[in-house]
């Protein structure tokens, strides 16, 4: 299909579903299991907004496609919390999505979210792909690398941790793949007392 000609046609499509999407979402994130208080703060989380004007060059870095509607062949969620230094990092809406020069999306990619709750959707055309958060961490813009300043938005991955549904993971948290239902920790610096297990995810997901 050539993107460029299908993208007017489904804008329109794309733009009801971010709304449609949005309203389902919860209103707060709710990590069952994560009973340890986090804060955020203006300086802790400078460098961590999701920049729009590099949407569509982030999902490209990350290997996927500019689609012009979600894919319908495989469709599930995972939740992301990010913790810097005892301070909690929301997670963007809108990381996956491109857009116009007038800022309204103009397409998508299979790996995105909607909203700030932290739920990463995989709405995919070619079900059984494996996607991982480095993918997620690249759309986002963060984590590449780019600065030395440990803990920082543009630190390398190399001294964080990450968990899933509580257990910590082995290797570069960038590999840890997206899997149904998944509550993925990442963190910088010591771990909470407690270690979410689960999310609670909006019926339907």
């Amino acid at each position: 299909m050539n993107i460029k000609t299908a993208v007017p046609i489904a804008l329109t499509g794309l733009t009801l579903c971010l709304a449609a999407c949005s309203a389902e979402a919860p209103k707060e994130s709710s990590s069952t299991g994560s009973s340890t208080p986090v804060q955020q703060s203006p300086a802790a989380t400078s460098g961590w907004a999701f920049m729009p004007a590099n949407g569509a060059a982030g999902i490209k870095a990350a290997g996927l496609d500019v689609l012009s509607a979600e894919g319908s062949a495989e469709h599930i969620h995972a939740h992301l919390d990010v913790i810097s230094d005892g301070h909690a990092i929301p997670v963007p809406a809108d990381i996956g999505f491109s857009f116009g020069s007038n800022g309204q999306p103009n397409g998508i990619s299979a790996l995105h979210t909607h909203d700030p709750s932290g739920i990463i959707h995989i709405e995919a055309p070619t079900a059984g792909v494996t996607y991982t958060l480095g993918q997620v961490l690249t759309e986002w813009g963060v984590l590449d690398g780019k600065d030395s300043t440990p803990g920082s938005a543009h630190s390398s991955t190399g001294d964080w941790q990450v968990y899933v549904n509580g257990t910590q993971q082995p290797g570069d948290p960038k590999d840890t793949p997206l899997r149904s239902h998944d509550e993925i920790l990442l963190v910088h610096g010591p771990a909470p007392a407690t270690i979410p297990s689960s999310y609670s995810f909006p019926s339907g997901y």
